[in-house]
């Protein structure tokens, strides 16, 4: 995965540097607001969107467990209609691949649409060091791409900043990219989005390499689906000669009528619209491409692994890669709300991205290891997943790793993990928590000895458990232990 994030601090440092940052708050505020608002009417107006979400849960499910069958199927299906597959079973793999590709064409330039995938392994800093520039063209993109900046949410890759933010960023920066902002340049979202237009203009028409991503791919017929909500897609996947497509592997799905789930599932979930305002579909080449003025005459598909194979062999953990990136877990999340994506240290922030970098990424570094924690286990992400992937549940069991270590998959190898670091304390008090469960005489006890000493409970705990006083007030001792409360109240009866 990109190497940029991965000399973050642990989440809680970094979580706490942004929450000081009352324009970040009013920014993420405001905007997870009002998309998860409309999201919750769009969806409102489906009554099946509970058996869509099941049926969407089921055919990724199943694709999950036959995955090898339907990437080989995929494959056939995209040779024989003209393009070429290329397997990439890291982050380094696939950045080579691509990079060759380019360079066979001659050119030094690319542009870009729907890249989170090639986000995830750097694939723009690899160009850039084999002297290949590559252009972002999704309006949030561009706008973190000119600010020398990292995307903080799946969707809106720049929802942490306002109008005005955005406005000094083209001023300053479209120049040094290419066509200069218009001058003068107010803050009003017309002149913005059309300063984008012209600035994007020159480079889509000058472009003769594309680099994309994918929604899904139909195994049954090689297609390739791509949402979005500009056009700029639809320009990128036409105009230019050559085309690179780089997709994480679990995006397959089995048959072309499998997208009916998706189509009202993942834009009402994702830009609350009842329909995507651009569906872009292609078959490798395609009866009429390659002919003049008629799409690319090459197309290359990179399947990526780097780290979801691994994934796969985990029973809980697995069910992160039914996901569809429609976000719709950041904007319900209240530690997101307040944190931002940037803490995340990974491409995919939010509550996904709590579960899935872990998983890809492995959890040695300390952002990774920290990651399970960003949450409050409220499971406001579960209930508006339109996949039901159960988010908590998977954070509990990468919890438990991260305490505990033990066996996991490593480029698909079976390997036992130690604990990670700092969790001494932890893993100490669960074992005299078991130990003293275990022990109805020894519990019995303690509780008695508690109730005597309730006069002198401590407001905050000393040690390492003052991490946890330091943010939470400490209940206090109740006037009786339950077993005493059972004994006067319905032991009797017994």
């Amino acid at each position: 995965m990109s190497r940029t994030d991965l000399g973050m601090p642990a989440f809680p440092e970094a979580a706490r540097e942004a929450v000081r940052d009352g324009v970040l708050r009013a920014n993420l505020r405001h905007a997870t607001y009002t998309i998860r608002d409309k999201r919750a009417r769009a969806v409102a107006e489906l009554a099946d969107w509970d058996r869509l979400r099941a049926a969407g849960k089921a055919v990724k499910d199943h694709t999950l467990r036959h995955l090898d069958r339907y990437l080989i199927q995929l494959e056939a299906a995209v040779t024989a209609a003209g393009g070429t597959v290329h397997w990439a079973v890291d982050a380094d793999e696939a950045n080579r691949i691509v990079t060759e590709l380019v360079r066979a064409t001659g050119e030094r330039e690319v542009v870009k649409v729907k890249s989170m995938a090639t986000q995830e392994i750097g694939l723009n800093e690899a160009l850039e060091a084999a002297g290949i520039a590559a252009y972002e063209t999704d309006l949030a993109e561009l706008i973190v791409q000119l600010g020398h900046d990292r995307p903080s949410h799946l969707l809106v890759p720049a929802i942490h900043r306002n109008r005005a933010e955005i406005r000094d960023i083209f001023r300053a920066e479209m120049g040094r990219w290419g066509r200069p902002a218009p001058d003068p340049l107010g803050d009003d979202p017309r002149e913005l989005a059309e300063a984008a237009r012209l600035h994007l203009r020159e480079k889509f028409l000058r472009a003769k390499v594309a680099v994309s991503g994918a929604n899904f791919m139909v195994a049954e017929t090689g297609t390739m689906v791509v949402f979005e909500s500009e056009g700029n897609g639809r320009m990128c996947l036409t105009l230019p000669e050559t085309l690179i497509s780089v997709v994480g592997i679990e995006k397959v799905v089995p048959t072309f009528r499998d997208l009916e789930i998706f189509l009202q599932t993942l834009p009402r979930s994702s830009t609350a619209e009842r329909m995507n305002p651009y569906t872009t579909m292609w078959t490798g080449l395609g009866p009429s491409r390659g002919t003049d003025g008629d799409g690319p005459s090459a197309f290359h598909l990179v399947l990526l692994d780097n780290g979801r194979t691994d994934t796969l062999a985990d029973e809980t953990g697995r069910q992160a890669l039914r996901c569809i990136r429609c976000s719709a877990c950041l904007n319900v999340c209240p530690v997101y709300e307040r944190a931002g994506g940037h803490a995340y240290g990974s491409v995919y922030p939010g509550p996904i991205g709590a579960v899935l970098s872990p998983q890809l990424r492995g959890t040695d570094s300390e952002i990774d290891a920290s990651l399970p924690y960003a949450s409050t286990l409220c499971g406001a992400c579960y209930d508006v997943c339109p996949v039901a992937i159960d988010i908590p549940e998977i954070l509990v069991h990468l919890r438990e790793r991260v305490v505990q270590g033990g066996p996991v998959t490593r480029q698909g190898i079976r390997v036992r993990i130690r604990p990670a670091r700092g969790h001494t304390a932890e893993r100490a008090a669960m074992r005299a928590a078991r130990l003293l469960l275990d022990r109805p005489g020894a519990l019995r006890a303690g509780e008695r000895l508690l109730a005597r000493a309730r006069r002198l409970a401590p407001r905050r705990l000393p040690g390492p458990g003052a991490a946890w006083t330091d943010t939470r007030a400490l209940p206090s001792v109740p006037a009786e232990s339950f077993r005493d409360w059972w004994a006067r109240e319905r032991g009797t009866r017994q």
